[in-house]
């Protein structure tokens, strides 16, 4: 009989260990999300180029992708890869996101890593992923130039066209010297709202960037 209540009470015990360790969904009232959208020239010109990759084929025109749309907690941490009981998206599912998101492979590694922490099913992490995205105007580089441009310069270009964004609510991120993604704190309406103070931490703190001309 003690045998028998030892393993329950050890069971227990790990049951209550791995809720712990659990790496928390952001479906709690205080947890928000970042939209993050890539400049694909300056992905082409880290890493897409030695791909051969379409995107940065001359004449593609591609220009601002959806990395992601990532859960956070308020204290500047973000969860990664949580247990959920929603199925993992089909193909299909991942191929509509292509886009927006620019190829199949990374829709579904966005959900995997980030996706299972939201609260939602695949079709509703897409589906918020679009109508995020869909928001905002976004200012599109044309010329045949490189451009040159102060971070805070770039995001005040967004912020005309979308008053509704405080200076507290996005930043840029850049890789040396050149632009990377722009990133906009959302809450679980997608709507701006103030990053915290850690996140706001990541903005490129360079004086000027390098915005690469489309391809």
């Amino acid at each position: 009989m003690r045998a028998v209540f030892g393993v329950v009470i050890l069971g227990l015990v790990l049951a209550a260990y791995a809720m712990l360790s659990r790496p928390p969904a952001a479906g709690a009232d205080d947890g928000y999300f970042i939209l993050a959208v890539s400049w694909t020239p300056s992905w082409c010109a880290r890493e897409g180029d030695a791909r051969n990759d379409d995107r940065c084929a001359r004449g593609s025109g591609a220009g601002w992708l959806v990395h992601g749309l990532w859960p956070q907690n308020p204290d500047g941490t973000w969860p990664e890869f949580c247990d959920t009981p929603h199925a993992a998206p089909s193909h299909a599912q991942t191929a509509e996101m292509v886009d927006i998101m620019g190829s199949s492979g990374l829709a579904w590694h966005q959900w995997r890593k980030h996706g299972t922490c939201s609260g939602l099913n695949a079709d509703g992490y897409f589906d918020a992923t679009r109508r995020a995205f869909a928001t905002f105007r976004l200012p599109v580089q044309a010329t045949q130039a490189d451009r040159r441009i102060e971070p805070a310069g770039l995001t005040g270009m967004v912020q005309q066209d979308n008053p509704n964004i405080g200076d507290d609510m996005i930043f840029a991120t850049c890789h040396s010297g050149k632009l990377q993604e722009l990133r906009i704190c959302l809450n679980r309406d997608l709507a701006p709202r103030p990053c915290d103070a850690r996140t706001l931490q990541r903005a490129c703190n360079a004086a000027t960037l390098t915005l690469p001309a489309l391809r």
